[in-house]
Formats: C-alpha cells, sequence, structure tokens
C-alpha cells in the first residue's frame, strides 16, 4: 500500500514542503514488460531471510546512508525554520504584502508562496543530495534533467495546495483563536477525503504513466480474476493499471490508492519484470487485502484522531512559543501571517516525533495484507507460501532493504514489517496444515 501517512500530517500541518509525492520522469517510457511464469518447485525452500554476502553488506551500507540522510533532512528542515524566525523573513513578506493591499485574499496570494518557497528552496541541497546516494547505489535511474523537472511540478503542487491551506488556517485562526485547532481539524477532514480522492486522478498521472492492465498482460490480468473469485470479489479491470515505474527506479512495488470512484490497484511494471507471475499474483493478493479489508478508510481514521491531538498539541506549544519569542521574531500574534513558520515549527516537530506510531500502524496494516495474500492464492498460486518467500527474497536484494534492522531503525524507518519477518511469516504461515481456519479467505 503507497504510504501517504508523511504527506497528509505534513499537509495539514502546513508543513507542505515536505510532502511526499512520487518524483516524475521525462525519460522515454519503457516498452511494456510481460510477465514470465516461474516454478516454485525448481526453487529452494527458504523459511528465513538471508541475502548473499556482498548483496547483505550492499543493504548494509545503503541502509546506513539511508538513516543518516533521514535525520540530516529533519536536522535541516527545523534549522530553516528557526533561520527564517529569526531572521524574520514571514514579517517582511507580511509587511510587502500588506503594502499591496488591505484584502486578505491579495495578502494571501502574495505571502503564502513566498514564505512557502523561502522555506522549500533552501530544501533543494538534502533533496539533491538523497538523489546522488539513490543513484550511486543504483535504486534510481532518473536523468538529473527530468529530476529537477520533477522537483519544480512538486513546487507547483505545494504553492497551489499550501497557498490554500494556508488561507483556510488563518481563516479559522481569525475566528476562534482558542479553539482553532479544533475547528481547522474539522475542515482538514474533508480535506484529506478529497486528497485521497483527487491523487490516482489528479496528482499520480503528473508523475507516471498509467495504463490498463488489461491492455498489456492479459494473461496475468486472467490468472488475477481466479485470485479475485478466490477472494469473493470482483474488482473491475478499469481499476487494475500498470504504472512505468522502470523509467527512474529499479524498486519493486504496488500500491492501492484513491477510494469510491477513484480507487485503484497499481503494479509497477518492475515488478511484472523482475517477480513473474507467481510473484505478481501475490503482490496482487498482498494489496487485494488492503482493498477488501478496508485499510484506506480505516487509515483515514486513524490519521485524522492522530492529527487532532497534532493540532491541539501544537496550539498549546505554539502559544508558548510565540509569547516567548514572539516579540523578538516579529510576530503580533497567533493570528498574524508571519505565524505560519512558527507552526509549521511546531507541528513538523510534533509529526517527526510521532513517526514511530505512524510506522506501527502502518506495520500492521502491511502484516495482515500479508496475511491475506497468502490465504487468497492458497491454491490458485501453486506452494503459495515459498512464492511469497522468494518474492520477498528478491524484492528485498534488489530494494537493498536493510537485512537486518534493530529495534530503533524499525520503529523510525518501517512501515512495513522488516524483511526478515515478512519471510519468515509467509513461509511458515499455514494454518491449513494445523486444521484450523484461515482468517479471511475461507
Amino acid at each position: 500500500m503507497k504510504s501517504s501517512l508523511l504527506f497528509l500530517i505534513c499537509l495539514f500541518a502546513l508543513a507542505l514542503s515536505e510532502a511526499q509525492t512520487q518524483p516524475a520522469a521525462n525519460t522515454p517510457a519503457a516498452q511494456p514488460p510481460s510477465a514470465q511464469p516461474t516454478d516454485s518447485t525448481q526453487q529452494t525452500p527458504i523459511l528465513e531471510y538471508s541475502p548473499p554476502p556482498a548483496e547483505y553488506a550492499r543493504a548494509k551500507e545503503y541502509s546506513r546512508n539511508h538513516y543518516k540522510h533521514f535525520f540530516f533532512d529533519a536536522f535541516w528542515g527545523f534549522l530553516i525554520l528557526l533561520v527564517v524566525l529569526r531572521w524574520r523573513v514571514a514579517p517582511a513578506f507580511r509587511n510587502l504584502a500588506e503594502r499591496v493591499s488591505k484584502r486578505r485574499f491579495v495578502q494571501l496570494i502574495i505571502f503564502a508562496p513566498l514564505t512557502l518557497l523561502a522555506i522549500s528552496i533552501p530544501e533543494l541541497a538534502t533533496d539533491i543530495n538523497d538523489q546522488r546516494l539513490d543513484l550511486a547505489f543504483g535504486v534510481s535511474v532518473q536523468k538529473w534533467a527530468a529530476w529537477f523537472s520533477d522537483w519544480i511540478t512538486n513546487q507547483i503542487i505545494m504553492l497551489i495546495v499550501g497557498t490554500i491551506l494556508v488561507g483556510i488556517l488563518y481563516a479559522v485562526i481569525r475566528r476562534s483563536p482558542r479553539r482553532w485547532w479544533f475547528y481547522f481539524w474539522l475542515a482538514s477532514i474533508p480535506l484529506i477525503l478529497i486528497m485521497f480522492f483527487l491523487q490516482p486522478l489528479v496528482i499520480d498521472p503528473l508523475f507516471f504513466k498509467f495504463t490498463p492492465l488489461a491492455d498489456t498482460q492479459p494473461v496475468l490480468t486472467s490468472e488475477m480474476r481466479k485470485v479475485m473469485h478466490h477472494g469473493g470479489i470482483d474488482i473491475p479491470p478499469a481499476r487494475m493499471f500498470l504504472m512505468n515505474a522502470s523509467t527512474k527506479t529499479t524498486q519493486l512495488n504496488a500500491y492501492v490508492t484513491g477510494f469510491g470512484q477513484s480507487k485503484r490497484v497499481v503494479i509497477w511494471d518492475t515488478t511484472i519484470n523482475k517477480g513473474g507471475v507467481e510473484g505478481t499474483l501475490f503482490v496482487f493478493g498482498h494489496e487485494m487485502g488492503h482493498y477488501v479489508l478496508l485499510h484506506i478508510p480505516k487509515e483515514i481514521a486513524i490519521i485524522s484522531v492522530m492529527l487532532l491531538v497534532l493540532l491541539y498539541l501544537g496550539f498549546r506549544f505554539a502559544n508558548w512559543m510565540l509569547a516567548r519569542f514572539g516579540y523578538q521574531w516579529g510576530i503580533r500574534g497567533i493570528d498574524d501571517w508571519a505565524s505560519l513558520p512558527a507552526l509549521m515549527f511546531v507541528i513538523t516537530l510534533l509529526a517527526f516525533l510521532a513517526t514511530p506510531a505512524f510506522n506501527a500502524e502502518s506495520r500492521y496494516f502491511e502484516h495482515e495484507a500479508d496475511r491475506y495474500g497468502i490465504e487468497v492464492t492458497h491454491g490458485i498460486v501453486p506452494d503459495a507460501n515459498q512464492v511469497a518467500a522468494h518474492y520477498f527474497e528478491k524484492s528485498g536484494e534488489n530494494n537493498l532493504s536493510d537485512p537486518d534492522p534493530n529495534w530503533f531503525t524499525k520503529a523510525w524507518f518501517f512501515d512495513h514489517p522488516t524483511r526478515p519477518e515478512r519471510v519468515h511469516f509467509v513461509a511458515t504461515y499455514d494454518p491449513w496444515s494445523q486444521g484450523k481456519e484461515p482468517e479471511y479467505v475461507k
């Protein structure tokens, strides 16, 4: 399942420059892949994740660098916000907007884009550093010209959505300075729903090419329908798509996204190329689990509750911060446009500290989707457990997954179960031989 937690938290907390939208590729589209059958009976049975020594060392090195980048990026983001506050950048933009017009709408469209750009442009340095890491380890295959185009596209989205949210936030603050956190939370619920609905229809196509799966993979689609029939559901072919991930990454993945009429299952072409028919069927079963087990509406509900807590804590913390430093930073009060960087700092810090909680919730959903994937492919794919185990082994090596993360890295960096946990679970989960009922697919 494509994770949108950090995107949504930062989006509605006004830390829009951290939005985790997928990058776009301007490289030529790859030719449609053709899934090749695999014979699970010819593969050596595995129970534990055990990449070759060379791959183990390479994955550990990449993971160590990735973890360092994560914390440095967070530190750099907080430092930028503090510098913006200390140098009174936002008050300067506020004064400019007030000189141009007394109308709040005009002030908004001047102040918000300038402030958001002042925060996001310095972060280009860490974004470039992250891309260099992925290129060095072969995770990314995207050319720099295309990458910069993607970055600009992301900034445009950030400015449009961010300006709208800043307008809503300050309209609420000025109407209710003591309860704005609650009313903004109420306003954020339909905004979250709108974003979930529009993302696969409006945002994702800006970054990837999506092709109806049945158009290029008729055999695979036919096999998928057998899996759906076993699960007792029918996902229309119009909601199954192939994504040209290979134009910019070597990693394997798939996800479900949207809701209502925008809900869809997306399979990366890299998954089909390297996972074969059987591996892709398990991946589809996993994503089907998200679909059937209603993980998206559940995730929306959990995000909404956590967002309420973050906004309330942010309200308390921001009031203290402005009482202590507001005059020094040139901020007149919580309802002043210039308080935006302070609010972004507070909520982003709280969201950062809450990362382990969001990851834990996501890991639970992903584990249950793994369980569903085994159950729904049992009897359809020969030796489904080993097919899933070999897929996780192969994708783990390919994606440079940390082969033995400790509890700290698991809490901070894993919104899916760790690779050793996933391989062991799918290889050993077998309620049928124990005379037990499967959890989801009877």
